[in-house]
């Protein structure tokens, strides 16, 4: 809606029908006066302002309405056929008008001028609506901005402070378990060799007795066992430096170890080499222990037992990682010609306490494997298995070259 503002109501009809005639909203006032209060109560895109009117001229309302916050971006065009000097129409510039009229008026650019200004101003008003929610969205986002990092904030030092907590249990989780097993292990000792000292001194001709007492000194030395692995595994929670380790070195110390045992069951060992990587030594040669210990128990009674040990260097993180001479990653495999297993029970083998075989058949506590997959995953790497019932097993174990964090 427009305003005009005229104190001759001639002027005011004749000017109000032209730009109803082309569908423009118009409203009308009579002096200054009454546009100064209808302009405080309504909203207008334009104002055509005549310049001599009594009381209040047209410049100086429109000064009146270029110092209102309200009313200080509505525009005002002055209309005038008897002020039409230069100085004038500079004055109605300078008291804020955007145009300067003179009589008489050129309707069609009358017209043209008032479209013209009232699309500037309706555009005007858009933008300012777009700015004013636009800080609005600026001010919500910087609140939800702040709040996200106060709560950051807080999480982390909560998480910190957990941490700090966590580490303190671990160690004397640690420690719990040192004390454990030491107090576990004493009395079992002194089982067995007291036990062992009944079977020779008293039951030298009862048959029945000595089984007994044979079944007795080995559930002692399988409860050894398992304390001695539950406390490997425990440890695996501390932190250790890693550190250049030759992996043929550690395979050749675990290869030592089961000597006898491979000369007794005239087991063939074939290794190719093995790369250099960063790694906790003593870790890696348990998981060596454990896998190729494994491949000897759980060989074919009606087979000499066959075990490779093989690697290769991959370019990426994965069982099926490329081969590259460059690579970043290397791929272990052992593989036994031994029973085997479904692999349908693939993840319970890496399970603490999982044992897919009978313990009376095969001696174990079920922890070998839980320990391998632990160190593997410390070591940023990956392990799995390949099997077949009957058909030997394959394990797998992708570790980086570098220690990564």
């Amino acid at each position: 809606m427009i305003l005009i503002v005229d104190d001759i109501r001639a002027n005011i009809i004749a000017l109000k029908k032209t730009l109803e005639l082309h569908d423009i909203e118009v409203d009308s006032a009579d002096s200054g006066e009454e546009a100064l209060k209808k302009v405080l109560k309504k909203e207008y895109s334009l104002i055509i302002m005549d310049v001599q009117m009594p009381g209040l001229d047209g410049f100086e309302v429109v000064k009146i309405l270029s110092g209102n916050t309200k009313t200080k971006d509505i525009p005002v065009i002055f209309l005038s056929a008897i002020n039409i000097d230069k100085k004038y129409i500079s004055k109605g510039y300078e008291t804020g008008g955007i145009d300067y009229i003179t009589k008489p008026v050129d309707t069609d650019l009358l017209i043209l001028k008032v479209k013209t200004y009232i699309k500037i101003y309706n555009q005007q008003n858009e933008l300012k609506i777009m700015k004013d929610l636009l800080s609005k969205e600026i001010k919500i986002r910087k609140d939800a901005q702040d709040n996200l990092e106060l709560k950051i904030a807080e999480r982390t030092k909560e998480l910190v402070s957990k941490n700090e907590e966590l580490e303190f249990r671990n160690h004397e989780l640690q420690q719990f378990s040192w004390v454990v097993s030491h107090d576990l292990n004493e009395p079992i000792r002194k089982i067995q060799i007291f036990i062992k000292i009944i079977k020779e001194l008293y039951l030298v001709n009862d048959e029945k007795a000595i089984d007994y007492v044979n079944r007795t000194i080995k559930s002692a030395e399988r409860m050894q066992t398992l304390i001695t692995d539950l406390l490997a595994y425990s440890r695996l929670s501390s932190k250790v430096l890693p550190e250049k380790t030759d992996l043929n070195v550690v395979l050749q110390e675990v290869l030592s170890d089961f000597d006898y045992l491979i000369e007794r069951k005239n087991a063939v060992i074939k290794t190719n080499e093995l790369p250099t990587i960063d790694s906790i030594p003593s870790q890696l040669r348990q998981v060596f222990q454990n896998l190729i210990g494994n491949a000897l128990k759980f060989s074919a009674d009606t087979r000499i037992p066959h075990i490779e040990v093989s690697s290769e260097l991959i370019e990426t993180k994965d069982f099926d990682g490329k081969v590259c001479k460059n690579g970043k990653y290397c791929r272990i495999t052992v593989k036994d010609n031994g029973i085997g297993f479904d692999e349908i029970y693939l993840d319970r083998i890496f399970i603490i306490f999982q044992s897919l075989n009978d313990r009376q058949t095969y001696e174990g506590t079920g922890i070998g494997l839980a320990i391998a997959k632990k160190i593997i995953e410390k070591h940023n790497g990956l392990i799995t298995a390949k099997s077949q019932v009957g058909d030997g097993a394959i394990f797998i174990m992708v570790l980086p070259l570098q220690y990564e964090e």
